[in-house]
C-alpha cells in the first residue's frame, strides 16, 4: 500500500520567482535563437558546434554529446542528421566499437561557428549579462552551482 505524500506548496514569492524563472529562460532562449537564425542555425545547433569545437579533435561520441548537450538521443541523433545534411557535422563509426559513432565538426561547420559566435556572445551579454547587476549575476552562479550539486 502506498502512502499519499502531502505537496509542501511554494509560498508566494517562491511562486513568483519560480514562474519568473521560467519566464526568463523561455526569453532568453527565444532572443538567441531569433539571433542565430541569419545564421540558419538554432541555439541546440549552436551547442552542438560548441560542444564539437572544444573537444579533442573536434569530435565526440554520440551518447557523450547528448549528455553535453542535454538532449535525448534520438533528439540529438534527429539534430544531427539534419545538421549533417548541411555539412556541419558529419558522423562516423567508432573503430573501437562497433555500436559506437562519432559526431565531428567538419570544416563548413567550425567556419559557421567562427562567423556566427561574436554575434551569438552579444546576444548573451544583451539578454543576460548587462540586463543583470554584476552582483545578482554572481549569486546566480552560486545559485545554479548549488542546482547542479543538489542533484
Amino acid at each position: 500500500m502506498s502512502e499519499r505524500v502531502q505537496a509542501r506548496w511554494l509560498d508566494q514569492e517562491q511562486q513568483r520567482i519560480w514562474r519568473t524563472y521560467l519566464l526568463g529562460v523561455a526569453r532568453i532562449n527565444e532572443r538567441l535563437d531569433a539571433d542565430l537564425r541569419p545564421f540558419g542555425i538554432d541555439l541546440a545547433e549552436y551547442e552542438i558546434l560548441v560542444c564539437l569545437e572544444e573537444a579533442e579533435d573536434r569530435q565526440l561520441r554520440m551518447s557523450d554529446l547528448a549528455d553535453a548537450v542535454h538532449q535525448s538521443r534520438s533528439r540529438l541523433t534527429h539534430t544531427v542528421a539534419r545538421m549533417e545534411k548541411a555539412g556541419l557535422v558529419e558522423r562516423q563509426a567508432c573503430p573501437s566499437d562497433r555500436r559506437g559513432v562519432w559526431a565531428h565538426l567538419t570544416a563548413e561547420g567550425f567556419e559557421l561557428l567562427k562567423s556566427a559566435a561574436p554575434s551569438h556572445v552579444e546576444s548573451v551579454r544583451r539578454a543576460f549579462v548587462a540586463a543583470v547587476d554584476p552582483e545578482d549575476f554572481r549569486a546566480l552562479g552560486r545559485a545554479f552551482e548549488a542546482v547542479l550539486a543538489a542533484d
